[in-house]
C-alpha cells in the first residue's frame, strides 16, 4: 500500500520506492530504503511525518505516494 494510505503509530516495512535516481538517493540517505522500517507519526491531507530510525522526516503527498509499505 502507498505510504499515504498506511495506518499511523504502527511499524511498517518499506517494500519499494518509485522515485528518480536523485530523489531515491536522498531518501536512502534519510534511511528510507527497501527493507527498512518506519512509522507514521502524523498524516494530514496526504502529507505525512514519519519516524525513521531516531529522526522524523516530513514528506509531501507527491513523494509519499511513491513509497510502498506493508
Amino acid at each position: 500500500m502507498p505510504l499515504v494510505t498506511a495506518p499511523t503509530d504502527r511499524e511498517l516495512k518499506i517494500i519499494k520506492v518509485f522515485a528518480d535516481g536523485e530523489t531515491k538517493r536522498h531518501l536512502e540517505n534519510l534511511g528510507i530504503l527497501p527493507g527498512g522500517t518506519l512509522s507514521i507519526v502524523k498524516s494530514e491531507g496526504g502529507n505525512v511525518i514519519v519516524k525513521v530510525k531516531d529522526g522524523r522526516v516530513a514528506l509531501n503527498r507527491q513523494l509519499a505516494t511513491k513509497i510502498f509499505v506493508a
